[in-house]
């Protein structure tokens, strides 16, 4: 073993002794892990702000290669690839460990970007973001293998804290990055940014010398990529009936998509050591079943303020799309402050922070159905806070927490499917408060006490599926046999 690697076996069972401690920053950073920390950290951010970077640029991009009737698709082809390679990656790492896998897909992730450098029109720039997707789906899933292997449980709130504020500095430093290249150089070197990163990222992973303990079980049977293709047609489905709202055709869509879902989780659910998602993925009965419904219902009802704040707000009060786009951001602001704050917590909080956490984020929804219509904007700002700061103030603990109460054997499984089923959060959001924006009479819109009553009516809707996942948490904050040792 390398001498590196029993220096952090040391300081993995000396920190084991003491799970239930305030940790201070300074031994937390001292411990042995930055390395690791880093790398992770560097993983989830090129996940993170590769969606914003693009944004920024689309336009450019648009002007240059054309294909402005395939927009949409840059941004699901990504999800859609980011999806499935989540969904894939526990099983992957499960059979191949952790080492090679996370530095193939940093590989995937520069390539794509690569190809999207060179791209000579829309088709070549979509295979790109196609890869891109697979990349950094797998590299992010995998940073959450990582974070809950890696790391003895008592540093598991401070490592998510330092990732959940990588992630927030993607909001800002996103748009700023595609900003400049798009201003002082051009779009193309703003993906060869992107791949520079992922490569070194992949060669590091690939000549580091300490490798996680993960417990591989390689098999002889079949890779699952039936199920994995029916996960994809799924997410494909949704998607496709969230990009043009009509009321039957997306309806049809949307509805194929959710019984091909519900296809995919039966048929895994059959599949025995194969599974690619932990056993009941949303029975709430179960604490796994319950962590991975609320992180799916949450996205869903607060995916409404991201994509339809900033026009809303440009409409009712008159705002700048810039003040607008900054008041949406303000939700990565409280998610990082809140993360950054609380993640010295002993463990015994852990439920309380949680429920807190996502109680907050419910409340927050609730302040969108008055804050917006109404204003003044910098109330609308204060319920972006809050909306990520609940999260911030949940998210830093549910590893520590599902880590705890979960079963071993399903451990990868679970953090692995931690980051996946968010993103199907998402994309079942955007389609479904797409066809309520609709029906509200969102592309009717004449004047602000139109917007007004359609920005009521949107945040209403999503307050009954974040009461879905605030009553699933229950599940994950319930009273353990663990809960005595503390």
């Amino acid at each position: 073993m390398p001498e590196n690697e029993v220096v952090m076996s040391e300081h993995a069972a000396a920190a084991s002794e003491k799970p239930d401690e305030y940790v201070p920053w300074r031994e937390f950073l001292t411990s042995g892990y930055t390395a690791s920390l880093a790398l992770v950290s560097l993983g989830v951010w090129l996940h993170a702000a590769d969606s914003l970077v693009v944004a920024t640029m689309l336009p450019a991009m648009i002007a240059d290669i054309g294909g402005a009737a395939f927009v949409s698709w840059t941004v699901s082809i990504y999800e859609i690839g980011s999806i499935v390679a989540g969904a894939a990656s526990a099983l992957i790492t499960m059979r191949y460990g952790l080492h090679g896998p996370m530095s193939i897909a940093a590989f995937l992730f520069g390539a794509g970007c690569a190809a999207s450098a060179i791209s000579p029109n829309m088709g070549l720039l979509l295979i790109g973001r196609a890869l891109q997707g697979f990349g950094g789906g797998g590299l992010v899933a995998m940073c959450f293998v990582a974070l809950g292997v890696l790391f003895p449980r008592r540093y598991a709130a401070r490592a998510l804290a330092v990732v959940s504020a990588f992630w927030g500095m993607s909001a800002f430093l996103g748009p700023l990055i595609g900003g400049l290249f798009v201003e002082y150089a051009n779009w193309r070197l703003g993906f060869w940014f992107f791949a520079t990163l992922a490569f070194m990222l992949s060669a590091w992973i690939a000549l580091r010398q300490e490798t996680a303990t993960l417990e591989q079980g390689k098999t002889d049977t079949r890779f699952p990529l039936s199920r994995l293709a029916l996960l994809c047609f799924a997410v494909v489905l949704i998607s496709y009936g969230g990009v043009r709202v009509e009321a039957l055709r997306t309806s049809g869509l949307i509805g194929a998509g959710v019984l091909c879902l519900i296809w995919f989780f039966r048929r895994d659910g059959l599949a025995g050591p194969d599974r690619l998602l932990p056993h009941a993925p949303l029975d709430p009965r179960h604490a796994t079943g319950a962590t991975l419904l609320m992180l799916m219902m949450l996205p869903m009802a607060t995916v409404a303020i991201t994509a339809y704040g900033p026009l809303l707000m440009t409409v009712v009060h008159g705002t700048s799309a810039l003040t607008a786009g900054y008041v949406v951001a303000c939700s990565s602001i409280g998610w990082t402050l809140a993360a950054v704050s609380v993640s010295g917590s002993p463990e015994r909080f852990d439920r309380i922070w949680i429920a807190i956490g996502m109680a907050v984020t419910t409340l927050s929804i609730a302040g969108f159905v008055y804050a917006l219509p109404a204003g003044p904007v910098w109330l609308i700002a204060v319920c972006a806070l809050a909306e990520g700061g609940g999260f911030g103030l949940a998210y830093t603990f549910i590893l520590r927490r599902i880590t705890a109460v979960a079963p071993k054997e399903d451990m990868q499984r679970i953090t692995g499917a931690i980051p996946t089923m968010q993103r199907i959060g998402y994309a079942l959001g955007a389609a479904y408060i797409g066809i309520i924006a609709n029906a509200s009479g969102f592309l009717s819109i004449q004047t602000p006490d139109d917007a007004g009553n359609v920005a009521r009516i949107l945040f209403l809707a999503c307050l009954p599926l974040a009461l879905v996942g605030l009553v699933a948490m229950l599940g994950l904050v319930r009273r353990h046999p663990h809960d005595a040792s503390l």
